[in-house]
């Protein structure tokens, strides 16, 4: 993504955001504290990267943006609104309206469920149910051929019949047909060759001007990050120690961290410092 490509999002509408959002896990000497007091907001339409290493407290934030992991303090707003998960029925909705793509593809699907029936039940989701078989099948090509697969190749088959590239593929596929408000994606290019790896973070861009979607992106690399955000949060011992735009961040960055994992980056033009390895 070049630098005129990103935008300000900080006057769109809101879609998610929290304040003092905490997460402890264990009592007493145990105790520990996965994600501390966080504030964010995230907008309609934004690319959101959260950046960090292994322990930084991401994949726990994210389950709690989610609803899969309650926070121990803090509050996090849907849309303007306090997020209310009490009961299936609330947890439902709110799910309609954030889906997710995870680092393992492998993990993600039922083996006993063929691909046709995870491209339905999506289609049943947004409440395509009754629609003509004709008309299913129809938004089930379109799907696929956004992300360069062709249905009739894929019908009647098992997802471990596929790729990683290919499954990771399809994840978005779903998600092109959910059409939810935010896509959370976690790690989802760190299982996949460098070539399928630039493909996936090209159509997450897609995706996001094709549905005005907002896209939370988790990531370890913060390379990745710069190329593909309109905004940055960098994440270290379960607090943000810095964000912002996402050119802000990286050429003047603040935080000691945030230098040092920039630092981390290899440079081609420059002779790489292997003492430390």
């Amino acid at each position: 993504m070049s630098e005129q490509e990103r935008k300000d999002y900080s006057n769109a509408p809101m879609c998610l955001s929290g304040k003092g959002v905490t997460r402890v896990f264990g009592i007493g000497d145990k105790k520990k504290v996965a994600v501390d007091h966080v504030d964010f907001e995230f907008h309609e339409g934004e690319f959101v990267s959260i950046v960090g290493e292994s322990g930084s407290g991401k994949t726990t934030l994210a389950k709690m943006l989610l609803g899969l992991l309650s926070q121990t303090e803090g509050e996090i707003y849907f849309q303007g609104e306090l997020r209310d998960l009490s009961g299936e029925r609330k947890k439902k909705q709110y799910w309609k309206g954030i889906q997710a793509i995870f680092q393992d593809p492998f993990s993600t699907y039922n083996t006993f469920q063929k691909i046709d029936s995870v491209l339905l039940d999506c289609i049943n989701m947004r409440g395509g149910k009754n629609l003509p078989k004709e008309k299913k099948i129809e938004m089930m090509t379109e799907a696929c051929s956004f992300v360069n697969l062709k249905y009739a190749e894929l019908t009647n088959k098992y997802p471990f019949e596929l790729s990683g590239g290919q499954m990771q593929r399809l994840m978005i596929a779903r998600i092109f047909l959910l059409k939810p408000k935010i896509l959370l994606a976690d790690e989802p290019t760190s299982m996949v060759d460098a070539c399928s790896r630039a493909t996936i973070l090209d159509m997450l861009l897609n995706l996001r001007d094709e549905t005005g979607m907002t896209i939370i992106f988790i990531t370890h690399d913060i390379g990745l990050a710069y190329y593909i955000s309109d905004t940055i949060y960098i994440m270290e011992h379960g607090k943000f120690v810095e964000s912002g735009f996402a050119e802000d961040v990286i050429i003047n960055p603040k935080a000691d961290y945030t230098k040092r994992l920039i630092s981390d980056v290899p440079k081609i033009h420059e002779e790489w410092d292997l003492s430390t390895v």
